[in-house]
């Protein structure tokens, strides 16, 4: 149990790792963890619209997808043109002794590989916690967010994420909220 204990305790560090992109927007903030909250929400979200997905591996794989983050840091798009991170060494180091490695690491060879349905699905997830953050942050009166929006919904790859993501893009953020006055 000490070394799940430890575990545990790493995976939670993520709560103290900053997102970095946020940087280069100018304006927001969020850990690791808040945004692997984000994603784990949207991939279960994405299984209820994808009955053929099997959901606990989905969401499994968006709850681990960013867990080497604890040891590597959180790179953005311009710091990985010129760092590169061992990801096979930290994943050896962070799921050492655990009997539940074989797990984690197919997970996040499924993530990285980006071929099946689920991977895609989570690429998606991952990729739609940002187009929210995006749009919060362009209806609280920002603009740099509308020049980021075109190149992440780019990179989605289901056409399930597309509409979901044209939704959220179009969905003022508080919406839900202001609906209980009229």
């Amino acid at each position: 149990m000490e070394r799940i204990a430890e575990f545990i305790f790493e995976a939670l560090f993520l709560k103290q790792i900053p997102r970095s992109g946020y940087q280069f927007l100018g304006a927001g903030k969020e850990s690791v963890a808040e945004h692997v909250y984000a994603t784990a929400l949207i991939a279960f979200v994405l299984s209820r619209l994808e009955p053929h997905a099997n959901a606990e591996r989905l969401i499994s794989m968006c709850l681990m997808h960013d867990l080497l983050e604890a040891r590597t840091g959180d790179l953005n798009y311009v710091q990985k043109r010129y760092v590169q991170t061992d990801e096979t060494a930290a994943a050896a180091d962070a799921l050492r002794d655990l009997p539940f490695k074989s797990q984690i690491e197919a997970l996040l060879h499924e993530f990285n590989a980006a071929e099946t349905a689920e991977a895609k699905l989570a690429h998606d997830a991952d990729q739609l916690a940002l187009v929210v953050d995006l749009k919060l942050l362009h209806d609280l009166g920002y603009q740099t967010p509308q020049q980021w929006l075109p190149h992440v919904m780019e990179r989605l790859r289901t056409q399930t994420g597309k509409d979901l993501a044209t939704k959220l893009a179009d969905t003022p953020r508080d919406e839900w909220w202001l609906r209980l006055f009229y």
